[in-house]
């Protein structure tokens, strides 16, 4: 075999390797891996809004970051732009005191649900095993499991004199939607296996909502607003097919 015919072949095995890697329109990729919350909070003061307005001052929280299974799964338009949709197991986060409510330590805990929708833009060709890319895209925020501490049922019982343990006090947290920034990049070891890690930016405000009750008749409301603006690290393995 002549040294001109070698050169062909290997161009044609070089050629074809390529288009296997290839990310192109109607790909589907899914995956699976580390997700993590890293809120970036601050909250206004506990307000109680029944039997009478009133601020507690000095009053604060804090929210826990988290870790959770992040799992993915996006389709190619064409071998530029894709659309992903995400969710994790949902994760638990605490709300500990800060300020006033600092000595009471953690107030309460909730899960949260947060399914995302992205749009995403990969950057150099779809032959290309490093391909950096962008994300702009929607998130819908609920929470489940809504706990509070018996040492934050007793202050708010302490605070509008009823005996400690004669009060219950639920609480729930304001769903929303929220945009979601989104960068990032992917690396593809062959055909289907692959990585990816990229970076979340989620401008995230709710509301926690107290009902204080004695013997199921509500005596007290309270609220509190909290802004968490989550960074999401997600780091995942990826199956293209």
């Amino acid at each position: 075999m002549t040294k001109t015919k070698l050169l062909a072949l290997a161009a044609v095995a070089a050629l074809g390797s390529g288009s296997a890697l290839a990310q192109k329109a109607g790909d589907w990729q899914v995956g699976a891996g580390w997700l993590h919350f890293a809120p970036q909070d601050s909250s206004e003061p506990l307000t109680f809004t029944a039997p009478r307005a009133a601020i507690v001052p000095g009053s604060g929280a804090n929210v826990d970051s988290s870790d959770t299974l992040g799992l993915n799964a996006q389709y190619f338009i064409d071998s530029h732009w894709a659309v992903e949709g995400v969710i994790g197991v949902p994760p638990k986060f605490r709300l500990q005191g800060a300020g006033t409510l600092g000595p009471i330590g953690e107030l309460g805990e909730a899960r949260q649900w947060s399914p995302t929708l992205l749009a995403k833009y990969y950057f150099l060709e779809g032959e290309a095993k490093l391909r950096p890319f962008v994300g702009l895209g929607v998130t819908y925020v609920w929470y489940s499991d809504v706990k509070l501490t018996p040492g934050l049922q007793g202050a708010l019982a302490s605070r509008v004199g009823i005996p400690a343990g004669r009060s219950t006090t639920t609480a729930d947290l304001d769903s929303s939607f929220a945009p979601v920034f989104n960068l990032g990049a992917a690396y593809q070891f062959d055909q289907h296996w692959g990585m990816s890690f990229s970076v979340s930016y989620i401008p995230l405000k709710t509301t926690a909502n107290l009902t204080t009750t004695v013997a199921g008749v509500p005596v007290a409301t309270s609220e509190s607003r909290l802004k968490v603006n989550p960074i999401v690290p997600y780091l995942s393995v990826t199956y293209k097919f």
